[in-house]
């Protein structure tokens, strides 16, 4: 019988109340007293040097209160990067600084060149355009393989060339892979791009920035999913602000999708203009800057090799890849085609060697960074894709080739440096093939044919890194900041519970989520506990949401802090009832001495925590509020197995999704109808990228998909129903809650099972194509067809 509340109960979402009826307090509906408004002016070409930028007629213009440019940057420190790659060859990346606005050059466009400040936005807009400014335009560098060749543009003029790194992984492997290869009995060669995305979360970039004189502190209002991270940043590196005269609150955020991570310069700009006029200056994106302003994702040019023995057992594989890095490097920007990505080439299967090189480029665009997924998407799409290819060219089942090379025994070390501590493959795949009844495949595939349709099956398999961890690893692998977690629970005099928590929520359900647990340790209700996050002044430090973290990382630190709550009220309880310790136990908000019937309540012991008339002093010192800092061991590996089919038009090329099914296995789970909703709008996203979505550059680096009318999101008719199953448990072994992680699964494993059924489908009508790139629209399948 399911639950009703408590962990492994589907409790309805306490936060919906106020997003569904429009009583959210976001960023944008935060209004400061005497508050100013920005609007930046932007480089509307991708490559130019800045001869000239007048600004004295716009500050004439009314309501104009000043206009920036670069120069007023000078002595300002750089936007910074948060992780440093290390190349084969023993060299660090190079690393340009990044203004907050543009000096002496602009590298791509929607690059700021100046903004204005007014009392109100209209008047800004109307005052950039008086802005008169002299830009000698450059060459562009658009194509990553191009913009490597002797003589191409530099994007940065003081760099060697626009290389950012050449990473090679495990470099001990190269020679035994490329002999591998070589020695094959067959080899599957598949080149294959990874397209580039904008995020596009339901609500824009926000940011207020405000300056209290009398205190000299700065506040910073805006749309994040780390606000510690963008305090540290951004004090520290940028603005050189002392953190306890720096706070920033991130309040409701609708979606990131990772898009949020990451500090931006607009931010910076809010808080240094805040200082600099003594008044707030607010700033609201607008979509069309959206486009050209948040880092965008993906954007990975490859060519994967995949060898099989005489028995098709997986002996070896090898990625050379090109990943775009954009104009500027963006906070976690060389991580995600790394560290994010080449460690996952192992996948579900138990390839002995594995070689990964990866060439990471700067370009005239929008700098690219990590999106839902943050280069685990990336290298599933490679891995099962080429795994399809294989089969096809074998003739071999894809299902049976894929369970034969599963890693059947755990912990299992991968040779690409990370180690699986649990995971059941093959149950995942029975729990597919039962729930996508692949065995009815064969006749809906006629009925399709019926109809003049062609119907495609595709399957594929996925495994993820989850809770980036530990620090002293990723200290070594290049990060520039730990990847803990914290939480404080402190306990009311009457129970009530307040938990601040570093992590931040925005759309993934924590309000909900976290009481859960703590509720389940205490046995109290979930209503009496209430969680405080998104803000740097009233939380303890912390490294915010993504990478699937939450609840393996900083739900753990609750857990760790709820354990300490627990203890005390123990010592309490113990001497209120005069007994031993070691003979309380808590259980459903109740203190019992085991084998009697001695009791006493959870709130009684919290009252006398601070109302201390009757316990020692000198024993336990009153109150009742604990802090823990969760450091993970590991990363935690949810996997699963995913299936979609699809009916082909032959006659227009158009693709319709008609079923998808997916069996994951997250660990223990917390909250069922939440984990299934971060499993479907992963799908959602998963499918918006294989079959529409494209972010799109020309020659000259203008970017031609700049608005809804030009680049295609899915919606409610795009997808269909999901058969979404995560029976499938097999807790991790290292973290206390035993769970893995669920919000990046569905834009993970969907990507590779779409375009498998692609191309099942095309195959199917006597078509000899082999591989389609994403995202496969109707123009791009119907040339497929037609040569």
């Amino acid at each position: 019988m399911p639950k009703d509340h408590g962990i492994g109960a589907s409790s309805k979402r306490r936060e919906d109340v106020r997003f569904l009826t429009g009583t959210g307090n976001y960023t944008d509906d935060i209004n400061v007293h005497g508050q100013l408004y920005v609007h930046f002016l932007r480089s509307d070409v991708a490559h130019g040097r800045i001869n000239k930028v007048d600004t004295a007629a716009a500050s004439e213009m009314p309501g104009v209160v000043r206009v920036f440019t670069g120069a007023d940057f000078e002595g300002v420190g750089s936007i910074p990067c948060g992780w440093q790659v290390t190349d084969r060859f023993g060299e660090v990346m190079q690393e340009p600084p990044h203004p907050v606005l543009a000096q002496g050059k602009v590298r791509h466009v929607g690059d700021p060149i100046a903004a204005v400040v007014a009392e109100s936005l209209s008047q800004a807009r109307d005052a950039a355009e008086a802005i008169e400014f002299d830009i000698d335009e450059l060459p562009a560098v658009v194509d990553m393989k191009e913009a490597l060749k002797d003589g191409a543009p530099k994007v940065h003029d003081d760099l060697k060339n626009n290389l950012c790194y050449d990473w090679g992984f495990v470099e001990e492997n190269r020679e035994a892979v490329d002999k591998a290869i070589k020695e094959a009995a067959h080899v599957t060669t598949l080149e294959l791009v990874n397209n580039r995305l904008v995020a596009n979360p339901m609500e824009p970039r926000v940011a207020v920035g405000d300056y209290n004189r009398a205190n000299d502190e700065s506040t910073l209002y805006t749309t994040s999913q780390n606000p510690h991270v963008i305090r540290l940043l951004m004090g520290a590196f940028v603005l050189g602000i002392p953190e306890h005269k720096l706070r920033v609150i991130a309040p409701d955020v609708g979606g990131g999708f990772g898009t949020k991570i990451f500090h931006y310069a607009e931010e910076a700009f809010c808080t240094f203009a805040a200082r600099q006029l003594a008044r707030p200056v607010k700033w609201t994106s607008t979509r069309s800057e959206a486009f050209m302003s948040d880092a965008h994702g993906r954007d990975h040019v490859t060519k994967i090799e995949l060898a099989l023995d005489k028995d098709n057992n997986f002996t070896a594989l090898r990625t050379d890849t090109y990943a775009n890095m954009g104009a500027y490097l963006s906070t976690f920007a060389p991580s995600v085609p790394t560290w994010l990505h080449g460690t996952l080439m192992a996948g579900n299967y138990k390839t002995p060697l594995i070689y990964v090189n990866v060439k990471a480029v700067f370009t005239n665009t929008v700098p690219v960074d990590a999106y839902r997924g943050a280069g685990r998407p990336e290298a599933t799409f490679q891995l099962e894709r080429v795994v399809d290819k294989a089969a096809r060219e074998l003739g071999v089942d894809p299902i049976a080739l894929r369970r034969q090379n599963f890693i059947s025994e755990f912990p299992y070390a991968t040779p690409v440096a990370v180690e699986y501590d649990t995971g059941d493959y093959t149950a995942t795949m029975d729990k597919l093939e039962e729930i996508a009844d692949i065995a009815g495949f064969a006749a809906r595939r006629k009925e399709s044919e019926a109809k003049g349709k062609l119907r495609g099956l595709g399957v594929n398999c996925y495994i993820e890194a989850c809770g980036i961890a530990p620090s002293n690893l990723v200290g070594q692998l290049g990060a520039r900041a730990g990847l803990y977690e914290s939480a404080t629970v402190r306990v009311n005099a009457t129970g009530s519970i307040s938990v601040m928590t570093g992590s931040h929520s925005h759309g993934q359900g924590h309000e909900t989520a976290f009481p859960q647990v703590v509720a389940e340790m205490l046995g109290i209700p979930e209503d009496q506990i209430d969680i405080v996050h998104g803000d740097t002044a009233r939380t303890p430090m912390g490294m915010g949401t993504y990478g699937s973290r939450s609840l393996a990382v900083g739900g753990s630190a609750m857990v760790r802090a709820t354990e300490k709550i627990i203890n005390k009220a123990k010592k309490i309880a113990s001497h209120l009832m005069e007994a031993s310790e070691a003979d309380i136990e808590l259980k459903d908000g109740q203190f019992t001495v085991a084998g009697t019937d001695k009791s006493v309540a959870w709130g009684d012991v919290t009252l006398a925590a601070y109302v201390p008339h009757n316990y020692p002093l000198e024993d336990i010192e009153p109150g009742l509020e604990e802090t823990a800092f969760y450091d993970p061991s590991n990363f935690t590996y949810p996997s699963g197995a995913y299936a979609c089919e699809v009916e082909l038009d032959p006659d227009t090329g158009k693709v319709t999704v008609e079923r998808f099914s997916a069996a994951d296995d997250f660990g223990n789970i917390i909250n069922p109808m939440i984990v299934s909703g971060q499993v479907h709008g992963g799908i959602a996203q998963g499918v918006g990228q294989a079959l529409m979505e494209n972010c799109v550059y020309d020659e000259n680096g203008q970017l031609l998909s700049a608005s809804y009318m030009d680049y295609a999101m899915p919606r409610a008719d795009d997808v269909p129903f999901y058969s979404v199953d995560h029976s499938c448990v097999t807790p991790c072994t290292h973290n206390p809650l035993g769970v893995k992680g669920c919000g990046e699964a569905g834009a993970i494993g969907s990507p590779p099972a779409v375009i498998n059924a692609v191309v099942d489908a095309l195959q199917s009508g006597g078509h000899d194509v082999t591989h389609i790139d994403m995202p496969a629209s109707p123009s791009r399948v119907w040339a497929a067809m037609n040569g």
